[in-house]
Order: structure tokens, then C-alpha cells, then sequence
């Protein structure tokens, strides 16, 4: 299946207590390109979001961001200090006795030293991470290969159109060349003999003469290559590998074989149909520069 190379996807979804969003997207580029915004603390899923992202695209220029919020405070660990609050709590108590005041002490009281605890980042676990943002970036890249593969089948009809544009235009021309070859060989032999009436001359010598000239302007070989790359173009649309390196070459040679046809037919009407074939062919090669 053809597959653009614009797109975007996105996932969401709360796992245990991440919050964890991906997102994908994707434009134009001659190769793979990846990068990525991340939160420092979780640079360690670059690889992993690159990789998943490439099981699903093989070329385009792409950007992954990922978010990740920890819930209810998960994101540092506070401990007590034991000995200090101890310490903290003999000398309040020994005070009291001293000074002879009442020994009200409360939990709250202690609070007011804040060095009784210890708060620090928790340890992240990579592979516990990753389990949690792995389902996440599945679903973001699933998502971002389908919008890839519906502007694929949306290109797919219009190249196929326009392909059937230019086979319905070569077909004219098919029909045209033979008598265009008559009729430059007829001119050609009128022109000689005229201007050696004078003068004796091989019959047969010119006739031979008139003929190579004529078949200078024959575009039989032309008009079969160009069919034949009509042929291979549709039927790479059909497949499902990446063809677009492959198109673009077929576009080279299409463009390749049109010019040829209109330089060597000094026709009217097949002149005309050479530059409706080029306008269809520069549209394919626009077009073509979007896919996979």
C-alpha cells in the first residue's frame, strides 16, 4: 500500500502513575530522519521511540515527543531523618524540664524543622518506563502510519488518473506518427526532386535518401518505451513496499522519452499533445514527492 510521507499520530493514556503522551508526525525527505523531544530524565527512550517508529515508516523526516507526568507526587521520595528528630525532640523535652514548662509536644511542633526530612528524585527504573510508555507509542505510531496510508490511497487515485491522461494522449499520437512519417516522406521526396530536375538522378538512390531522412522523425521507439514506463509506474503503485525512489526515477525517463517525441515531430497537433503529457508528468513528479 502507498503511504505518504506526511503525517501524525498521537496516543494517550494513564499507565499506573504515568501520564504519558507520544506524539508523531512526519513531512517530506529524501531519507529517514528522526528526532525527537523528550524530557531529560527520560532520554534512555530515544532508541526505543526511534525504533517503533521506524517499524512503521521507512522514509520522511519525523519528530517523536513524548511527555510523561508523574501522579500523586510520585515523582520525589521523602524520608525522615530518624536521628535528627530524635535529637531534635530530647532537647525540646529536656528544655521543658528545665525551664519547667508543660511537655505538649505534637507531631506538627516537629514539622518546623525542616531537616528532618529528606526529599530526593526517585531512581526511575528504565525498563519499568518503557513498559509504560511502550503501549502509548504504539498507539501514536499506529495512528500516525494509517494518516500516512489514507493520503496514499488519496495519491494513488490521482496518479492513476493522470496516468490514464497521458496513455489516452499517447494513443493519439501513436495513430498520428505513422501518417506524420507518410507525410514528411512525401514532402521531403517532392523537395529533392524538385530541386535536381535538372540534373539525372538514381530513382532508387533517392527514395532510399528520402526514407533515412523520414525515419529520423519516427517516434515508434519512443512512444514504446514511454507506454512501457506507464506500465511499470502502475503497476509499482500496486505494491506494498516503498516505491517512491522508483517513481521518481520512472518520471525521469517519462519526461525523458516526451521530450524526445517533441523534438523530432514538427507537428502541430502532436505538439500540442507532447506539452499536455509534460504538464501531466511535472504534476506526477510533484505528487510523487510526497510518497513513502
Amino acid at each position: 500500500m502507498l503511504r505518504s510521507m506526511t503525517g501524525y499520530g498521537r496516543g494517550h493514556q494513564v499507565v499506573g502513575n504515568y501520564d504519558i503522551t507520544v506524539e508523531v508526525k512526519s513531512v517530506n525527505h529524501r531519507y529517514f530522519e528522526f528526532t525527537s523531544r523528550i524530557p531529560k530524565a527520560y532520554q534512555f527512550l530515544e532508541e526505543k521511540i526511534k525504533t517503533a517508529v521506524q517499524n512503521g515508516c521507512s522514509r520522511g523526516k519525523v519528530e517523536a515527543s513524548v511527555s510523561i507526568q508523574l501522579i500523586g507526587g510520585g515523582e520525589n521520595e521523602v524520608t525522615l531523618n530518624v536521628d535528627i528528630t530524635r535529637g531534635y525532640l530530647a532537647a525540646l523535652r529536656s528544655s521543658a524540664g528545665e525551664l519547667d514548662l508543660l511537655d505538649d509536644l505534637r507531631l506538627s511542633d516537629l514539622v518546623q524543622f525542616p531537616d528532618i526530612f529528606t526529599v530526593r528524585k526517585r531512581e526511575l527504573d528504565p525498563e519499568e518506563v518503557w513498559e509504560a510508555v511502550r503501549g502509548v507509542a504504539e498507539q501514536a505510531v499506529h495512528s500516525f502510519v494509517q494518516m500516512r496510508e489514507k493520503e496514499g490511497r488519496q495519491l494513488k487515485e490521482d496518479l492513476a488518473g493522470r496516468l490514464e491522461n497521458i496513455a489516452g494522449t499517447l494513443s493519439f499520437i501513436e495513430e498520428r506518427a505513422p501518417v506524420l512519417k507518410e507525410e514528411y516522406y512525401n514532402r521531403l521526396y517532392q523537395k529533392i526532386t524538385e530541386l535536381l530536375a535538372d540534373k539525372n538522378i538514381d530513382e532508387t538512390r533517392l527514395v532510399t535518401e528520402a526514407a533515412i531522412f523520414a525515419d529520423r522523425v519516427a517516434i515508434d521507439e519512443e512512444t514504446v518505451r514511454l507506454r512501457s514506463h506507464l506500465k511499470q509506474f502502475a503497476e509499482l503503485l500496486e505494491t506494498d513496499q516503498p516505491v517512491g525512489r522508483k517513481l521518481d526515477f520512472l518520471v525521469q525517463e517519462m519526461n525523458r522519452e516526451t521530450n524526445t517525441i517533441g523534438s523530432k515531430c514538427q507537428d502541430v497537433d502532436i505538439t500540442r499533445r507532447v506539452v499536455d503529457i509534460k504538464s501531466e508528468i511535472e504534476k506526477i513528479r510533484e505528487q510523487i514527492q510526497n510518497l513513502e
